[in-house]
């Protein structure tokens, strides 16, 4: 059983942090989308447990786009709608009763709401059409429509300028009663409009202490309104934790169709082609859409399974660490001053990260990669 990604690549305008591999479109080429999409997946034959519509701004394909793509992807003798968890990641102003209801007839029973914010004027400076209220309104349609699994999108770590009251976020967000919420801190990628205006003075880069700061704010929050943190970014209620995005981080085979979609079969990992025309010319000339790929060598499997196990609540066992250290080497303990700092814990013979942990969660794994390859 595998994972299936659809990446859909098309919006009408980039946000000020935005580096994904995205077209923008005033007029979105449904037909051509749609038919390219379908002929990259005839050459898989797996079922899928789950499917996962990103982007881009999935929302903007007609509802009958959507009905169509499921249609094709899935069939009774995979898996059943109701039991195989469908997501697709919407902007609020794109959710109507109509589409919600659309949605929900074609299979979706999962919603990922990018809603960043609930301050209008924090909305306008980072590129986004809707305002706060189509949040709120967007959730009551999809409530509405019977799709209860809806997840918000908010982004932390704003620069200072914007007066941007981050408790008041998580309270207006806990308000509509969703059942996940994924965070993320602000990062100035390279040739983003953010990225050009911190060059030229307009506005700052975001300050480390206040990003700490608005992170273990929100593990105390939501941790007092019932959510737990499964993963470094993503808080759920339980029995709403997102299955797609999880078995990413356990390492679980996934295909990716669509510009930029990766593959992995517990091996190989592949990529297709970044840019929209690109994509499609290839497939529409019988040609591999694969812009290139990496076979792992057992270590970096290793090392990579250590990663994705401290992203998340579980955390990793011991005997991962030891396979990471000389044949020679005795049993690896982690350092003791992490555990002291109060970065990670360790519990029955499995090591996890604390949330200050998963603040330096990189320099972490570095200090213990390095920690294993220096035992006697």
């Amino acid at each position: 059983m595998q994972h299936l990604y659809v990446h859909v690549p098309f919006c009408q305008r980039r946000c000020s942090y935005c580096d994904f591999s995205i077209a923008i479109r005033k007029r979105i080429p449904v037909r051509e989308y749609v038919d390219v999409i379908l002929k990259e997946a005839a050459a898989v034959g797996d079922p899928f447990d789950t499917i996962y519509f990103g982007g881009g701004t999935p929302s903007l394909l007609p509802p009958e786009a959507i009905a169509r793509l499921l249609s094709e992807l899935t069939s009774p003798r995979r898996t059943p709608h109701a039991e195989r968890e469908v997501t697709i990641e919407a902007n609020p102003e794109d959710v109507t009763v109509d589409s919600a209801r659309s949605w929900k007839a074609a299979g979706i029973n999962r919603v990922s709401l990018g809603a960043q914010s609930f301050d209008d004027t924090v909305l306008k400076w980072m590129h986004r059409s809707h305002d706060a209220a189509r949040i709120g309104a967007a959730v009551h349609a999809l409530r509405g429509a019977g799709i209860e699994n809806i997840s918000l999108d908010l982004i932390f770590g704003l620069p200072e300028e914007l007066h941007r009251d981050w408790e008041r976020d998580l309270e207006m967000a806990h308000a509509l009663h969703t059942t996940h919420l994924s965070l993320y801190g602000l990062t100035v990628e390279p040739r983003t409009p953010l990225d050009r205006w911190i060059s030229r003075g307009a506005t700052h880069a975001p300050d480390e202490e206040r990003y700490a700061e608005e992170y273990l704010l929100a593990h105390r929050r939501l941790t007092a309104d019932g959510f737990a943190f499964y993963e470094v970014s993503n808080a759920a209620l339980p029995g709403f934790r997102s299955q797609h995005n999880s078995a990413y981080w356990s390492g679980k085979p996934y295909v990716g169709l669509g510009p930029a979609a990766h593959s992995f079969d517990g091996t190989t990992r592949r990529w297709n082609l970044r840019a929209w025309e690109a994509y499609r010319r290839a497939i529409a000339e019988g040609r591999s859409a694969v812009e290139s790929e990496e076979t792992l060598t057992e270590e970096q499997r290793e090392l990579e399974a250590v990663y994705l196990g401290l992203r998340t609540v579980e955390g990793i066992v011991f005997t991962a660490l030891r396979r990471l250290s000389p044949p020679s080497a005795a049993a690896v303990l982690p350092p003791p001053h992490l555990a002291a700092q109060g970065w990670l814990v360790e519990h029955n013979g499995r090591l996890r990260c604390t949330p200050e942990g998963w603040l330096r969660l990189d320099s972490l794994i570095n200090e213990l990669t390095m920690h294993t390859e220096t035992q006697p």
